[in-house]
């Protein structure tokens, strides 16, 4: 009985502390953006070989960052959906910006050549930008792929509105029914406050 007591009690703070991982990982990472702050700007190689920085933008109103993948189900699930987003809004002043965070000698299929692939046959409308010695991503505080950073810019620079995922059903565009990086993105260009600010992204782990 005594035992049995015990594998109990151990299961409990098993379950537990899972549940406390589990929270946290929908939080910023430690020392990544909540929302509020101003992220700072980046430099990096896009799949036509061409530098990129938000700088470039001149009339944009803002910018949906997306940390992404070839290799990862979930990016490749997302892939069709970012493609809408960046046609829906990009002539609205918010682009898609796509960064690729992962570690090519991890997982070759992200390579810079394979991403170059990978555009060409999804005909991607946005630039695919890699993370060339895995810099930026830590400082948005990005942990999955697909994951989804909404920046408002404003005087002050890029402001952080939206982290998280692009909606809530990433087997099912159809039965999605929260759109969050829509919604957050017609909030701002309606001058409103962003009815969710933050949800759990949902995909596969950075590969560092």
């Amino acid at each position: 009985m005594k035992t049995l007591k015990i594998l109990v009690g151990v299961a409990f703070i098993i379950a537990i502390s899972a549940f406390a991982i589990d929270k946290v990982s929908s939080s910023p990472a430690a020392g990544g953006y909540a929302v509020g702050d101003v992220a700072t700007d980046f430099e990096l190689k896009n799949i036509d070989d061409a530098m990129v920085s938000l700088s470039n933008y001149k009339d944009a109103k803002g910018f949906i960052v997306i940390f992404t993948c070839n290799h990862c189900p979930y990016s490749v699930a997302y892939e069709d959906r970012i493609i809408a987003l960046d046609k829906s809004f990009k002539d609205k002043g918010y682009p898609v910006v796509a960064i690729n965070p992962n570690n090519p000698k991890a997982y070759p299929d992200d390579s810079f050549d394979n991403m170059k692939v990978r555009a060409k046959e999804k005909g991607f409308t946005f630039p695919y930008l890699f993370d060339d010695g895995q810099k930026i991503y830590p400082q948005y505080g990005a942990t999955k792929t697909p994951h989804v950073y909404v920046l408002e810019k404003t005087d002050k620079g890029n402001v952080v509105r939206y982290i998280g995922a692009i909606d809530n059903n990433y087997k099912d565009e159809a039965a999605a029914d929260k759109k969050y990086v829509e919604d957050a993105v017609n909030a701002l260009l309606k001058g409103e406050k962003v009815p969710v600010e933050t949800t759990k992204a949902i995909g596969c782990s950075i590969k560092a």
